[in-house]
């Protein structure tokens, strides 16, 4: 499979380390973030993956060529930001002939399972799976009420009242009907803005069990690699 892991951001939230670290290869408890999300995408069956970086990006050049073991990464760097789907829109080439793919943000650390989501997903037509968490903030997060089946019936981005808080945890799996749904527009093209409110009714969720949390800011990164450190060590199995 092919998966797209989307790590553009300059990593604002991050500063001081980010000026002079991108934000993927942000330490978590010594080993770089992206070296995570790599093993966890190897063990899950992802044979290559398009990863889109806009800040250090010599950085992010270097340790892909140091790295060794899969998958194959191909490095896509963005003057300008274009959003997350933007990003995916803009080399769907990429993904021609896949029956499916995955698409990831990579600001968050997880050890997400990528089999149950593999399954789920193939016991429905709709164009995306949304994989789930339950968000501690959800006015912070992309909110969703689930039907009966998994059919999302309702999806809302940082809503300023929550009506829950089942949230989408940055992890698609989509069919390439995807892309008859991406807008037309001009300038950054963001998934939950711009494309999942539309999917309302054509996209299903499923819950993740997995350890999840953002990195985005440095409150956070420090609490989730205080985190981290206490998971088992098959973090990154599938």
């Amino acid at each position: 499979m092919k998966a797209f892991l989307l790590a553009g951001g300059r990593g604002e939230r991050l500063r001081p380390l980010t000026t002079s670290v991108p934000k993927c290869l942000a330490p978590i408890n010594g080993t770089p973030l992206l070296a995570i999300w790599l093993d966890l995408l190897v063990g899950g069956g992802v044979e290559d993956v398009l990863l889109n970086v806009s800040h250090h990006a010599e950085q992010v050049r270097a340790f892909i060529g140091r790295r060794h073991d899969g998958p194959r990464v191909h490095l896509v760097v963005e003057q300008e930001p274009i959003g997350s789907a933007g990003t995916v829109n803009a080399h769907r080439r990429f993904v021609d002939g896949e029956a499916a793919f995955w698409i990831f943000y990579a600001d968050n650390l997880t050890n997400v399972r990528l089999a149950p989501l593999r399954e789920f997903h193939g016991r429905h037509d709709g164009v995306l799976t949304l994989g789930l968490f339950h968000a501690p903030d959800p006015r912070a997060a992309g909110i969703v009420t689930l039907g009966e089946t998994g059919r999302v019936v309702n999806f809302v981005e940082k809503p300023l009242v929550p009506q829950g808080d089942l949230a989408s945890a940055g992890i698609y799996l989509a069919r390439p009907a995807l892309f008859e749904h991406m807008p037309r527009m001009k300038g950054v093209m963001d998934f939950g803005h711009h494309v999942l409110p539309h999917l309302v009714g054509q996209m299903y969720g499923h819950v993740i069990d997995d350890f999840l949390m953002d990195v985005g800011t440095t409150a956070s990164l420090a609490r989730a690699s205080a985190e981290w450190s206490n998971l088992a060590p098959a973090k990154v199995e599938s």
